[in-house]
């Protein structure tokens, strides 16, 4: 599964991540699980970085990405992980990417977001994350 930052680093080149992201998408099979929270953070920092946000829609457009949840039908178990990570604070696409992991425990969270080292799944689990050298 795909947070948003990897999803930037894959579509800007000047990214310090942008190697690897490559690497890492290039390596494993779409389609990624992701939540829409993840594509709406990722077109916000991609306009940032004077992207075109287009291509994130087009990614899950094509089937690279796919939308695991639906932040209505887990309203309250976002509700209680962002109650949590109050002191940090945990966005929702933090919690929707959490809330993945426990939904999808096989699977590995492709981030270059540091707060998923602190992040718990099932409350105590270490969540298993795909991240860039020195992250």
């Amino acid at each position: 599964m795909v947070d948003a930052g990897p999803l930037v680093a894959l579509l800007n080149a000047r990214d310090v991540h942008h190697g690897w992201a490559r690497a890492e998408f290039g390596r494993r099979e779409a389609p990624f699980l992701t939540c829409e929270a993840v594509l709406s953070e990722a077109q916000h920092l991609v306009v940032r970085g004077k992207g075109n946000p287009l291509q994130i829609l087009e990614m899950l457009h094509r089937g690279a990405l796919t939308v695991g949840l639906r932040v209505d039908d887990e309203v309250d178990r976002l509700l209680k992980l962002q109650r949590s990570y109050q002191e940090l604070p945990m966005s929702l696409t933090d919690a929707c990417v959490v809330r993945l992991s426990e939904l999808h425990e096989r699977s590995r969270v492709l981030t270059t977001d540091t707060h998923f080292r602190v992040y718990r799944r099932n409350a105590r689990q270490l969540i298993p994350l795909l991240v860039p050298p020195g992250i």
